[in-house]
């Protein structure tokens, strides 16, 4: 077998001369044994298309034996895109709600929609998981859409003005028809524009920069704000912001977590800060989780603060006890403590 794949490969990549022309051509091969690998057509063909995939994503190895040690990993992704498309209408997916609050005086400033997916036997399914998945397999455009349409529909219920900011994938980003969907949700759930803020990442726009900016305008033009997330962990941040001129900048909580003992995650915090108000771009930290931290952020100047310090992530209900109610109260761990939130 191992002979006859390395002959087929050998002829699949051999030159191909036409007139004064020539070509190379190539593939990517999965190799499933009976019966080692299967009893029927049916499962050779399924595990020798693991195996071929695993080749594709390997640029140094053409042909790939099926390993159920590292297949059942695509397994699992396959099986769970497959779920994912029906999620929405077995109504598996909810929002929960965190709060983004001024960091001078805890006043709320609005809330983060964040998607929570409920499989009837895994459980609560972490987004880390399943969002690179949904990507991947193009669900996210349909789990976007019902993100967006069910944050400005509850956000359009709440009492008070705050705004509800809602995070756009890259593959969102891509869809020239965004602008219009955006539009066309706020048209049916009566959201104002001006109370909706939409976070993308820098890695979102790097892949097409241009047509990424491009859309960014168009969704601007409408009267929604944009925030640029994670700030910080990409490639070109200075020119990034250069290029569009951004509403709000999210410092990514990976410099919150040394930040009380660490200089240099503290002077990249307040450069980031001094950048801010050179631009005038309102700043909020990700992942405040201690008093010592929220007090750090406050000596420098931060705008804007948001983790489980100021409040965790919850259900509609539970952040509003009463559907468009003011929100309770917020509990802040006591400055002396200087505890992590567990």
């Amino acid at each position: 077998m191992l002979d006859f794949a390395r002959r087929l490969e050998q002829a699949l990549f051999e030159p191909v001369h036409i007139h004064d022309f020539t070509t190379r051509s190539g593939a990517s091969m999965g190799v499933a044994v009976f019966p080692e690998d299967g009893a029927t057509a049916r499962a050779l063909l399924g595990n020798s298309d693991f195996a071929m995939y695993r080749a594709k994503a390997d640029p140094t190895e053409a042909v790939c034996f099926y390993d159920s040690k590292l297949d059942e990993a695509a397994r699992k992704r396959q099986i769970l895109a497959r779920e994912l498309r029906r999620a929405i209408d077995l109504k598996q997916f909810e929002l929960h709600f965190q709060v983004q609050l001024s960091v001078s005086d805890a006043s709320i400033c609005g809330y983060e929609a964040l998607l929570r997916w409920n499989h009837p036997e895994r459980g609560l399914v972490p987004p880390m998981e399943f969002i690179p998945i949904a990507e991947e397999s193009g669900a996210i455009i349909e789990i976007g859409e019902w993100v967006l349409r069910e944050a400005c529909r509850c956000a359009a219920a709440w009492k008070t003005s705050h705004k509800i900011a809602v995070n756009l994938s890259a593959v969102q980003l891509r869809q020239a028809e965004l602008p219009q969907v955006i539009h066309q949700v706020l048209l049916e759930t009566g959201l104002p524009p001006v109370r909706l803020e939409l976070e993308i990442t820098e890695s979102s726009i790097i892949s097409d920069k241009t047509r990424a900016l491009h859309i960014l305008r168009q969704i601007k033009a409408l009267g929604v704000t944009i925030a640029l997330d994670d700030f910080g962990t990409g490639y070109s941040s200075l020119d990034t912001l250069r290029s569009f001129p951004f509403d709000k900048i999210k410092l990514d909580r990976l410099f919150m977590n040394d930040v009380e003992s660490n200089p240099q995650s503290k002077a990249i915090i307040r450069a980031v800060l001094a950048l801010g108000k050179s631009l005038d771009v309102p700043i909020l930290a990700e992942g405040v989780e201690t008093q010592d931290q929220l007090d750090i952020l406050r000596r420098e100047g931060c705008d804007e603060a948001q983790g489980y310090l100021l409040g965790r992530p919850g259900p509609h209900d539970k952040i509003f006890p009463v559907d468009g109610a003011q929100p309770q109260p917020l509990k802040v761990v006591p400055a002396q403590t200087g505890k992590r939130v567990a």
